[in-house]
């Protein structure tokens, strides 16, 4: 990438992070700041934990022991935004084949003419025809193997037709997953390149350290700890955009991007006769069951 490139996108994407330490805990013991009990076992409404706040004051005890502790953390109030860090190329290895995945932490206000630049310009990628938005939960259920046939025939056909994205929530779970074996067996039979973007929160992403550096090309372990509550990126996901609210483990904040890049998606002109708007397709598969991060 050159370094213009490179500059633009420190420029314009941001990452958030946690800036005021409010604990969730309702352990009413004293401690001093650093206690090594807090560092290691509290956490702080953002998901992590206190010790785990590197640079920040542990001045939260004084404030607590003053009785202001009902004060409500929010992503709005308690995050600090500052230039992203996290952006490259993911070699995924599958057995035999190794996938190449584009991406980009960035805030979940980021601004969709931006991100949708960085799409056209910079990950060169073909402005779509369609949009095939598959939404359902996060969490691993079994398909029915003719439901998986017909669900797998007809989402990549759609696809390879029309020129379409598919965008789904990027992970190795749920129906995201379905998403990736659909595109697994497509990939050993054609070689045309089907456009797959997910946009999952940065903050329940697994083996994060993986992916931190500027313009970097990096190997990510998609095997996940199987006791974690966090998950792995679903490795036949052409790109991943990986929105970040400053919260660990929670889910909510990523669809007010994602809404808003399909919205504005839907506004662009596809140059054919006539001029005609990209149009959107909704797919859902099941009920979506997460915790919510507060704003």
């Amino acid at each position: 990438m050159k370094r213009s490139q490179k500059s633009w996108i420190e420029g314009v994407f941001n990452k958030r992070e946690c800036s005021k330490i409010i604990p969730s805990s309702k352990d009413p013991h004293r401690c001093t700041a650093g206690c090594q009990v807090c560092q290691n076992l509290i956490r702080c409404y953002c998901g992590r934990l206190i010790g785990d706040h590197h640079g920040i004051d542990y001045s939260w005890t004084i404030s607590a022991a003053n009785g202001n502790e009902n004060e409500q953390w929010s992503v709005e109030k308690h995050t600090t935004k500052s230039p992203t860090d996290t952006f490259g190329t993911i070699n995924f290895q599958d057995g035999e084949h190794t996938h190449h995945s584009k991406y980009i932490r960035t805030s979940y206000d980021t601004k969709a003419d931006h991100l949708l630049h960085l799409m056209l310009k910079e990950w060169k990628m073909e402005l779509p025809k369609l949009v095939i938005s598959v939404h359902g939960g996060i969490q691993n259920f079994r398909m029915p193997s003719k439901l998986k046939e017909i669900f797998s025939q007809g989402l990549v056909k759609a696809a390879e037709t029309t020129g379409a994205w598919i965008i789904t929530e990027g992970i190795n779970t749920g129906v995201s997953k379905h998403v990736g074996d659909a595109l697994k067996a497509h990939s050993f039979r054609s070689l045309r390149k089907i456009w797959t973007v997910g946009i999952p929160p940065w903050g329940v992403i697994e083996n994060q350290r993986d992916l931190i550096g500027k313009d970097v090309v990096c190997l990510y372990q998609t095997l996940g700890n199987p006791l974690s509550k966090l998950t792995t990126l679903n490795s036949m996901h052409s790109h991943f955009i990986l929105s970040d609210d400053g919260t660990v483990g929670k889910y909510g904040n990523e669809m007010n991007l994602r809404r808003n890049l399909e919205k504005y998606l839907s506004l662009q002109k596809i140059h054919s006769p006539g001029l005609l708007r990209v149009p959107g397709k909704p797919l859902i598969l099941a009920k979506s069951t997460y915790k919510k991060s507060k704003k």
